[in-house]
């Protein structure tokens, strides 16, 4: 009976022996969708964990963790130089994501910094050989040169870089102003072209119709029926000067009288 007892104690102390060895030794590591662990022990990396629960057995393990999600930065307000030395404010979005974790933490103290910085350089470089006139229709090529050069810097830090687009052009007041003095120039020639070929189509109908009407002298009476038919119709009283009948004289002979006017 005594052994039995002393059977269940020894059990009891090596289970509770066993479960504080278990709990000091065991770690469970729990990685979020999206996220990367990285794994060190007393401070050495050993492994980047994916998403999903993790066992590991030993002591000073810490983790933690880096977000994998695609992501854009705003570098905001960045005043250039264009090819003629105008100068200019632009903002560009970067999306971009981490590929390789374990890079990004260790080769670099702050990899969002060194980011920002690259773009700002790839920025000033593109700029500067492009006049002010074709950076706005240039935005997209532009943006695939940036691409381009931030992405040769974003790999060594183990990021991959999505696109870089030009988000804004910001121009100076007196350049605003006379860019707009040149749109205003450029619409009110482009009016005054649509008049002068309005004009010049007129023209063109009218001399085709006087040939027509002297090819065609019946032509004439007709417009001038239509003319009267509309006059009338419209309520206008239309004046015509016409050759008039003859004038009697006094002695009894009559004699044609000039043109008088006609109302209709």
């Amino acid at each position: 009976m005594y052994f039995d007892i002393f059977v269940l104690i020894v059990v009891a102390f090596t289970g509770s022996m066993i479960a504080v060895v278990v709990k000091k030794y065991r770690h469970a590591f729990l990685v979020s969708e999206g996220y990367a662990g990285l794994l060190y022990h007393q401070g050495k990396f050993v492994e980047v964990l994916g998403a999903g629960r993790h066992i590991r057995w030993g002591r000073y393990f810490t983790l933690s963790f880096q977000d994998l999600r695609k992501t854009a930065q705003l570098v905001a307000g960045q005043e250039v130089l264009t090819a003629d030395n105008v100068a200019l404010k632009l903002s560009l979005l970067i999306t971009y994501q981490v590929t390789d974790p374990a890079k990004a933490t260790h080769e670099t103290q702050n990899w969002q910094g060194d980011l920002y910085n690259a773009a700002q350089l790839a920025l000033r470089a593109a700029v500067s050989g492009i006049a002010v006139e074709a950076l706005l229709s240039q935005r997209i090529e532009i943006g695939a040169q940036l691409l381009a050069r931030v992405q040769s810097e974003a790999d060594k830090i183990g990021i991959h870089v999505h696109s870089v687009e030009v988000k804004d052009v910001m121009f100076p007041a007196e350049l605003k102003r006379a860019f707009a003095d040149v749109l205003k120039a450029k619409q009110e020639g482009q009016a005054a072209l649509e008049r002068a070929r309005g004009e010049s189509a007129a023209l063109r109908n009218l001399a085709n119709a006087a040939k027509l009407l002297e090819g065609n002298p019946a032509l004439m009476n007709l417009r001038l029926m239509q003319s009267l038919s509309a006059a009338h119709n419209a309520g206008n009283t239309l004046v015509l000067g016409m050759p008039g009948g003859f004038v009697p004289l006094k002695n009894g002979k009559s004699s044609p009288a000039p043109d008088t006017a006609a109302e209709i």
